[in-house]
């Protein structure tokens, strides 16, 4: 990719079939998890490699951790661990500048060991201004959207004019850009549980047929350079 190709500002991909991966390759559903976590570090490099500067990624929503077994959780919090201490421990994030967040209610329904580990990693990244980096755990775009226009009630007298921009800043996403792209992988071309809502409203698509493990380095530069191919008019 050349400098004078339009790169979209800012990426969020929704991971799905991390499941159906493992079924199709007979192993357990949290190694299908695993593969999983190990494309989000391919694809996080080659984002920045691409010169794309936010990157945001939904782990998982508020019922996803409650719908799962016991040992699917237990699975899954192991897997969050050593994937977090790994990115906290990356050269490549602090040679990068990469800022490192987490959006949702993951204080609320993470082990405190886990937590603890994902708020260091956000405290060390903090000042980076290269990059971001962006997780949704414990997310739902529907309660956002709810807890936002419940904290704008409380904020603003009766009569207030709410514009966009009072809407923005109550939301969980209020220092992100709005998502110029958004690539949902597993071959189910929809949207889930409102995913970051008010900020994917004018969002280029992109639906692959491909299991989330599956979807690599070379897919995700290919699924880039269809944005650029398309034109984008906004309603014109």
């Amino acid at each position: 990719m050349n400098d004078n190709q339009e790169i979209p500002n800012h990426v969020a991909i929704i991971p799905d079939g991390n499941r159906r991966w493992a079924k199709v390759h007979g192993v357990k559903p949290w190694d299908g998890h695993a593969a999983g976590a190990n494309i989000i570090e391919e694809l996080t490099k080659k984002a920045r490699d691409i010169g794309i500067k936010y990157i945001s990624f939904w782990g998982s929503s508020e019922e996803n951790m409650k719908k799962r077994s016991l040992r699917e959780r237990r699975e899954l919090i192991k897997i969050y661990e050593k994937y977090f201490i790994k990115l906290m421990s990356s050269n490549d994030i602090f040679d990068d500048e990469v800022c490192i967040n987490v959006l949702g209610k993951w204080r609320e329904q993470l082990p405190k060991n886990l937590v603890n580990i994902i708020e260091e990693g956000i405290e060390k990244t903090k000042n980076h201004k290269k990059h971001y980096l962006t997780f949704f755990l414990s997310y739902s775009g529907d309660e956002e959207m709810l807890d936002a226009i419940e904290e704008i009630i409380k904020s603003y007298d009766k009569g207030v004019k709410i514009t966009k921009k009072i809407i923005k800043k109550h939301l969980l996403t209020k220092n992100l850009p709005v998502v110029d792209y958004l690539i949902r992988t597993g071959g189910e071309p929809h949207l889930s549980a409102g995913f970051m809502m008010w900020d994917i409203a004018n969002a280029q698509l992109f639906f692959s047929d491909k299991y989330f493990p599956d979807f690599g380095g070379k897919e995700f530069e290919r699924a880039i350079n269809e944005y650029i191919k398309r034109t984008r008019r906004l309603g014109a």
